[in-house]
């Protein structure tokens, strides 16, 4: 039997009083993010979309999915084999990177027990890939980097078909950001151009403060074109991305020869030609390029400070690099003194017994109506530069809904800039996640130190059962 509540006309299921576990899953799975590695930093290299089909040898080691069954002390670029050694060799040097390789075979997954599962790492490499990725495989590595991981993509010209299948890493990088369950609408904020561009020497931007331009690892003033291509800039559909190197007359949102952009918690950096990783060592029979070491770019010490970036290592993203005094900065957390400090549909923030509080009396309450209905509740902070930022919040989900495969009604987290665009959907819920109790929900916001963002969520009710959206005890921790 259900139950109407008259003060907001409110319906709580008869499953949910006598304690009966709905379960499901969210539209879009929001994973807690893996708490994030001491050192050694965790980097995960990919082997299994053809990276060494063709001339191209873009391995950091034979030994795999460990480099170090080679060499475990290497100290050279050939003391592994592969053209993209001694990017592996120097990260390996500093003491600070345990790094692994998915092999030729192996599939990218998100959350199984797979030792080379995505969950395991910090920042996941993709040197230039030449076989699309499965939907599942799109879907683990939009996750990943959702829930905090960095992603570096490196792209050559149109038309390097390595492996003869009909796809070049153009294509690939494309499909994976056009084609996925996640967010296919632009979600990094750029697109790879079709192009192949013979010899060029892209020349960073000026920037005293980038942390990839201006790492631990050096200054970073160009980089060498050698048959690649670039991208399109899109900060309509994702203001975090931004051109670092371009091409000679170019500047703004075309022509960017180096990106980086932030989806979710995470990160991505984006290389349009895989000559500059190219050390010219490799296996026998690769015809290679000694982009590593060609002085008309500084290629090392771009890849390496991005490395460093996408691990959350650097300052400029929130990495915890610079000096950070603890607090937790959402105002009323807990929603006790009432609607202070929170902007909330009417009705909201509430002590109606109607669904229970996690702690205190208060919490926000979202639909519930049986109706179409829309609420919201956002509140605006300032998260300190050089901090890490993680923002957690206990949510219920409760419902009159039957369907275990149709989400009929949601619940958005975002995180919005200043001027309302959404600069992320940090996770969408439903009335397939209903379930006893509260679940803590956590999310790294490391990328946004440093700018005032606005944590809202939104519960979208659009059929005539009712979900129940309950948060409470928020917090938005910084260190």
């Amino acid at each position: 039997m259900l139950g109407f509540r008259r003060s907001r006309h409110r319906i709580t299921t008869a499953l949910a009083a006598f304690g009966l576990l709905l379960t499901g899953a969210a539209v879009q799975t929001a994973t807690a993010t893996p708490a994030a590695a001491a050192t050694p930093h965790r980097i995960l290299f990919d082997n299994s979309k053809a990276e060494t089909a063709g001339n191209a040898d873009w391995i950091i080691g034979t030994s795999q999915p460990d480099p170090l069954g080679q060499d475990s002390t290497p100290s050279a670029e050939t003391d592994w084999t592969g053209a993209i050694s001694a990017w592996g060799v120097a990260l390996q040097k500093t003491g600070n990177y345990s790094l692994k390789t998915l092999p030729s075979g192996g599939t990218i997954t998100y959350g199984t027990t797979a030792a080379t599962d995505l969950q395991n790492f910090d920042t996941f490499v993709l040197p230039e890939p030449n076989v699309l990725l499965s939907t599942a495989e799109k879907t683990a590595v939009m996750k990943f980097v959702q829930n905090g991981g960095g992603l570096f993509l490196v792209s050559d010209h149109t038309g390097a078909d390595r492996n003869n299948d009909g796809e070049d890493a153009v294509e690939v990088i494309n499909d994976l950001m056009s084609n996925n369950s996640v967010d296919s609408t632009n979600p990094f904020g750029f697109t790879v151009d079709t192009l192949n561009v013979g010899t060029e020497n892209p020349r960073a931007i000026s920037s005293t403060t980038d942390p990839v331009l201006n790492g631990s690892f050096g200054k970073v003033t160009g980089s060498i074109i050698r048959s690649g291509t670039t991208a399109t800039l899109s900060p309509t559909a994702n203001s975090a991305v931004k051109g670092l190197l371009y091409r000679s007359g170019y500047s703004g949102n075309t022509g960017a020869f180096f990106a980086t952009s932030a989806f979710g918690s995470g990160r991505v950096a984006f290389w349009g030609d895989s000559s500059p990783i190219d050390d010219g060592t490799g296996q026998s029979g690769n015809t290679l390029y000694d982009g590593w070491n060609d002085t008309a770019g500084t290629n090392a010490a771009l890849a390496l400070n991005a490395t460093e970036w996408l691990a959350g290592t650097s300052d400029g993203g929130g990495g915890g690099g610079g000096t950070c005094t603890a607090a937790q900065l959402l105002a009323n957390p807990g929603f006790e003194s009432g609607s202070s400090s929170w902007t909330a549909t009417s009705g909201v923030i509430t002590t109606d017994t109607g669904q229970a509080a996690r702690t205190g009396s208060y919490k926000a309450w979202l639909n519930g109506y049986g109706a179409a209905h829309t609420d919201t509740l956002s509140q605006s902070v300032t998260i300190p530069s050089g901090c890490a930022a993680t923002l957690s919040f206990y949510l219920h989900v409760d419902t009159a809904e039957t369907t275990t495969s149709t989400a009929y009604d949601t619940l958005k987290a975002q995180v919005l800039n200043s001027s309302g665009t959404v600069l992320a959907t940090l996770a969408t819920y439903s009335n397939l996640n209903a379930a006893t109790g509260y679940t803590q929900r956590t999310f790294n916001l490391a990328s946004y130190a440093g700018q005032t963002v606005t944590v809202k969520f939104t519960g979208v009710e659009g059929s005539t059962l009712q979900t129940s959206f309950v948060i409470d005890d928020t917090a938005l921790n910084v260190s």
